[in-house]
């Protein structure tokens, strides 16, 4: 074994040596070179330990332990630590770079001709600037965060990642969004504080309007109660009364007001058993019809009511 390992370090030996001969430097001062871009690289692997650890540390922090509801803080502490990760790993890696070209060469003139070519190229990279800027002002006044439900740049969905150039959303249908910073001028977050579920019923006008409100609020009064359902809900849900007498139904609204991104299970589950009761209560739900008269040859036209999926009818 310890033949093997001196024939390697005789053959790292003779690889140095022809490296120093290629950049026409002493094998000393390559050694040298060697140890100090090692001990750049630790350092920068040290470095960026400390940023995921500190960015672990934000999401640990922000954690209440409820994986059932996802707090403000808690999306607002995920965005955080997200950014600091990948700002961090950009600096790092940047700061290791430029650190490494040192050790061969003075980067101080680089550095200069860098500054004022990034000028140069700022002029013709507006809109990248300008990414850079309505992201750094979307996460310094919070707007929104990773796990909201948005709406920004033409595009709805939930906000996957996010960083100072872009947002990453995916909608219902699993289609990942792109939407650049700039291109972000009014945003419409449903999942910020609370959320509201608007429930709205139907009942045909035969049936007596009085006895399904009191139905419809009974129901509601339930669901507000309900120990598995309430910890979603932010209060008892509201049954203003009718909203609006359609064509063939009279429209009952009812409000629920949700903890911030339930508003769509919760409606679900209420529209379920709504249903339900209805049927349970005789309460017949309007559906579409289509009144057609037969002529009978000789005989007076006879009424046939036949359910279609055409307009809906008396």
């Amino acid at each position: 074994m310890s033949s093997i390992k001196l024939a390697a370090l005789a053959t790292l030996g003779e690889l140095l040596e022809r490296l120093a001969e290629a950049l026409q430097v002493d094998g000393e001062t390559l050694v040298r070179a060697g140890a100090r871009i090692l001990g750049i690289w630790l350092l920068a692997w040290l470095a960026y330990r400390v940023v995921t650890l500190a960015a672990r540390r934000i999401e640990l922090e922000v954690d209440d332990g409820d994986d059932s509801v996802t707090t403000l803080r808690e999306r607002r502490g995920q965005t955080i630590s997200q950014l600091l990760r990948s700002v961090g790993r950009l600096l790092v890696i940047s700061i290791a770079l430029l650190l490494t070209f040192n050790v061969f060469i003075d980067i101080g003139p680089i550095l200069a001709g860098a500054g004022i070519l990034g000028l140069a190229v700022s002029f013709g990279a507006q809109s990248l600037v300008k990414d850079f800027i309505s992201g750094f002002f979307i996460l310094f006044e919070n707007q929104f965060a990773i796990g909201d439900v948005i709406e920004a740049g033409g595009k709805s969905g939930t906000v996957e990642k996010m960083t100072l150039r872009v947002v990453i959303l995916r909608d219902i249908k699993g289609t990942i969004h792109i939407v650049p910073n700039s291109e972000i001028k009014v945003v419409s977050n449903m999942t910020r504080g609370w959320s509201r579920a608007v429930v709205d019923i139907g009942i045909t006008y035969e049936e007596d309007i009085d006895r399904a409100l009191a139905v419809v609020r009974d129901e509601a009064a339930q669901f507000s109660t309900d120990k598995l359902w309430g910890a979603q809900l932010d209060g008892p849900l509201e049954v203003p009364g009718i909203e609006s007498l359609s064509d063939s139904a009279v429209v009952i609204r009812t409000l629920i007001k949700t903890q911030p991104g339930s508003q769509w299970t919760v409606a679900r589950e209420f529209r379920r058993r709504l249903k339900k009761r209805l049927d349970r209560e005789g309460i017949s739900i309007p559906y579409p019809q289509r009144r057609v008269h037969v002529q009978v040859q000789g005989g007076p036209a006879s009424p046939e009511v036949v359910a279609t999926g055409g307009a809906a009818g008396g």
